[in-house]
C-alpha cells in the first residue's frame, strides 16, 4: 500500500468512547479516517443505519457491521465488535455487553450491579477479560480480521473517571489501576482494542 495515497475508511461505530481510540492508534496509516456521521455529511451514506448486533460471536458483529455499511457506502469499512467477559458469571456480558441489563441501561448501573453481585468474592475468582474484535471489509471485496484481549479482574469498586462502558471495574493488577484510571496512552497501549488494531496493522 502506498503511503502516500490515503484511501478513505469509514469507522463503523457510534460509540464515542471507542472513535478516538480507534483513530488514535491507526493515525500512523495512509487513511482518511471518518465517522459514521462523517461518512453522512460527505454523502457516501444516506443516514447511519441500525445495524443489529444479533450474533453470537464478536467475529459476527463486526463482520456483519463492516459488510453493511461498506456495501452501502461503497467505501472500506473498519468494525469492533468487543465486551467483557467474567469468569464468575459464565463469561458475562460477552458479547451482549451493550445490552446488558437492557440496551436503555446506563453503564453506572451495570457496573454497580456487577460488583453488588460480586461481593464478598475473592480476588482469586474475579478474572475477567475485555475482548475486540477488529474487522476490516474494503471495498475490493477484501476481509481482515483480527482479535485482541486484555486480562484483569473486576474491581470491588468503580474506581476512576475516564474511559467509558466497565471501564471503571476493570482492574489490571500489573498497572495498579483500572482501565478508567489510566490515561488515553497507557490504555492504548494495553487494551485489547490496541492489541486488535495492531495485528489489523500488520495485516494491512
Amino acid at each position: 500500500m502506498d503511503s502516500d495515497i490515503k484511501r478513505p475508511l469509514i469507522v463503523a461505530t457510534t460509540n464515542r468512547g471507542k472513535l478516538p481510540e480507534i483513530c488514535d492508534i491507526m493515525a500512523d496509516m495512509p487513511f482518511e479516517i471518518m465517522s459514521l456521521d462523517d461518512a453522512v455529511c460527505l454523502g457516501y451514506i444516506s443516514e447511519i443505519p441500525a445495524v443489529v448486533e444479533d450474533g453470537k460471536t464478536f467475529e459476527y458483529n463486526a463482520l456483519k457491521k463492516a459488510t453493511e455499511i461498506m456495501r452501502q457506502s461503497g467505501i472500506t469499512t473498519l468494525a469492533d465488535d468487543s465486551g467483557l467477559e467474567i469468569d464468575f458469571l459464565g463469561g458475562l456480558p460477552g458479547v451482549d455487553s451493550a445490552y446488558y441489563l437492557g440496551a436503555d441501561t446506563p453503564y453506572y448501573k451495570r457496573n454497580k450491579f456487577i460488583v453488588e453481585i460480586m461481593q464478598g468474592v475473592g480476588d482469586d475468582r474475579r478474572a475477567a477479560r475485555f475482548v475486540s474484535v477488529i474487522t476490516i471489509v474494503s471495498s475490493d471485496g477484501q476481509t481482515l480480521t483480527a482479535r485482541g484481549m486484555c486480562e484483569g479482574i473486576i474491581a470491588h469498586e468503580p474506581m476512576g473517571d475516564g474511559g467509558f462502558g466497565y471501564d471503571p471495574i476493570f482492574f489490571v493488577p500489573s498497572l495498579g489501576k483500572t482501565f478508567a484510571q489510566l490515561s488515553s496512552a497507557e490504555k492504548n497501549a494495553v487494551s485489547h482494542r490496541s492489541v486488535a488494531l495492531r495485528k489489523i496493522k500488520e495485516l494491512l
